[in-house]
């Protein structure tokens, strides 16, 4: 068995998630040793009880990889897991990464620069009109439009951004054969040829309240950042929020009406912190010169002189400084050097690398490019 079919086999098992087998590679090695184990070497593992080391012991004879792939491919689907060099890179740092994606479509270099468009499924007449006109907005300036393909402004989001010519990926909340809503299959087609269509769940597996937040993580996980138009204070926007700033992402967000329940949710991310978004300018703006090569100004060839170097600010100077000593580190280090948060060094390292000064490695490496 190899790694990618070991990870394939592991996502079909019930119970086994990204954190658990992250726990059993790191304590027994390669994921496909883990089928050869047995359940008392498991057991050794923390956080792997008697039921969690005896479905992976009996995975072999339960579930067939082989079908599944089958399955893929007379569906068209591709999958792809961190064995895989196709496996999405934003997706390989984050501190739960997907054991295996299921694709219809594509993920390519130009989905490096994504933001996520998501919000309330009850929308308002505003909402609809400002997630159209960010999404078309990004989409325009290069961006990739992330969203879950849910009613409300996940659709309008998705819709605009291919009106305008941009590429869209779907993270669905549920198995590619349970699209979920059916009404956006059209969409879904669309947002294939021309884009993504995204799911971590295998074959069959039903869209419920657990597969949703999980969903979420992955939205956050693919963009640069991830932009609130509408969201209640129990919205599932927020979870996505959440968990951008858990993985270093910026969080931007669309101030409403202040007696619209539908903006509450939006406002008290703008009070803890999040940016407060009234143009694509603003947007722009966090993450620097994305796309020097695209404005017709400044195009360097092997016999001119080089751009300008962008602004920096004083926290992106104190991590080149320390990067400058050592040319590479983690973002631990950096942080300790710094004496910076954790969380402002994620997030200034992805300004840097939006600006071409560092690259992100695997292993939650940094990197200086000279």
């Amino acid at each position: 068995m190899t790694s990618r079919e070991a990870y394939i086999l592991l996502n079909l098992i019930p119970g086994v998630g990204p954190i658990s087998v992250r726990a059993m590679v790191d304590t027994l090695g390669d994921p496909a040793m883990l089928f050869n184990a047995g359940r008392e070497r498991l057991q050794t593992v923390n956080g792997i009880g008697v039921t969690l080391a005896r479905r992976i012991a009996e995975a072999p004879r339960q579930y067939s990889v082989d079908a599944e792939l089958r399955r893929a491919d007379e569906t068209g689907v591709r999958v792809t897991t961190p064995a895989d060099d196709d496996y999405p890179p934003p997706l390989r740092n984050i501190h739960d990464p997907p054991l295996a994606l299921y694709m219809r479509g594509a993920w390519t270099e130009t989905d490096r620069h994504a933001v996520a468009v998501v919000g309330s499924r009850r929308m308002t007449r505003y909402g609809n009109e400002m997630a159209e006109r960010f999404a078309r907005g990004l989409a325009r300036c290069g961006f990739s439009v992330v969203s879950g393909l849910a009613r409300g402004i996940d659709t309008v989001a998705h819709r605009a951004s291919l009106d305008a010519g941009g590429r869209t990926l779907a993270v669905l909340g549920g198995a590619l054969d349970r699209l979920y809503p059916p009404e956006n299959a059209g969409l879904a087609t669309a947002a294939a040829a021309h884009g993504a269509v995204i799911s971590e769940f295998p074959f069959g597996r039903e869209p419920d309240k657990t597969t949703f937040p999980m969903r979420n993580r992955l939205i956050s996980g693919l963009s640069r950042g991830v932009l609130v138009i509408e969201a209640g204070l129990t919205s599932g926007a927020l979870i996505s929020a959440h968990q951008a700033i858990d993985q270093g992402r910026s969080v931007f967000a669309v101030p409403g009406r202040i007696d619209s329940p539908a903006s509450h949710g939006t406002h008290a991310l703008i009070k803890k912190g999040a940016c407060l978004v009234e143009t694509i300018d603003d947007i722009l703006e966090e993450f620097g010169e994305l796309f020097p090569s695209q404005t017709g100004k400044n195009k360097a060839t092997q016999n001119e002189p080089s751009a300008p170097r962008p602004e920096l600010n004083a926290e992106e100077t104190a991590l080149l400084t320390a990067l400058a000593e050592d040319e590479c580190l983690d973002v631990d280090s950096l942080a300790r050097m710094t004496e910076l948060a954790p969380g402002t060094v994620n997030a200034r390292l992805v300004g840097l690398e939006l600006k071409r000064l560092v690259r992100m490695t695997p292993g939650r490496m940094v990197e200086l490019i000279r």
